[in-house]
């Protein structure tokens, strides 16, 4: 049976990919409390394509954008796989969003929007939060963005 959720990423023409498996020694989530904890996700489309490269150089703002938003993606999936139901998503607490930037570039916030008015349509004002957007010098495989969440559930 479809959620509330669910029926709202249909509606977005949204299909979750099946949740990457880690790279190196740690788990995707980790459920502490009421607090679900999501490892970062990179820049991966569902067809499994990295979107990679560096903003400010070979990557401008909206192919960052697109990328925030496929890590938004990939983040709702593993919170999907974690809780087999996003309407116990209860509320979108943190992202933290890393860009894979040049020195001088400032443009960070404008790149994890991506991810952020992601959440705002899928969860509404529970997926509204507070969020960090950091520029870094590499990121793994070359993506553009990673962004990691925690998610209060019900």
């Amino acid at each position: 049976m479809s959620g509330t959720v669910d029926a709202k990423l249909a509606s977005l023409g949204i299909t979750l990919p099946t949740p990457v498996a880690p790279v190196a020694n740690y788990v995707p989530t980790v459920i502490s409390g009421n607090l679900l904890w999501v490892s970062g996700q990179i820049s991966v489309t569902a067809d499994g394509k990295r979107l990679t490269g560096k903003l400010g150089d070979d990557v401008d703002i909206e192919a960052g954008y697109a990328a925030a938003r496929a890590c938004g993606i990939n983040l709702i999936a593993q919170i999907k796989a974690a809780l087999g139901d996003l309407d116990r998503v209860k509320r979108v607490v943190k992202l933290v969003g890393f860009v894979n930037s040049v020195p001088d570039f400032s443009d960070q916030p404008k790149v994890v929007n991506g991810a952020s008015d992601l959440f705002a349509e899928v969860f509404g004002d529970a997926g509204r939060h507070a969020r960090s957007a950091v520029g870094v010098a590499a990121l793994p495989f070359d993506v553009s963005v990673e962004v990691e969440a925690v998610v209060e559930i019900a």
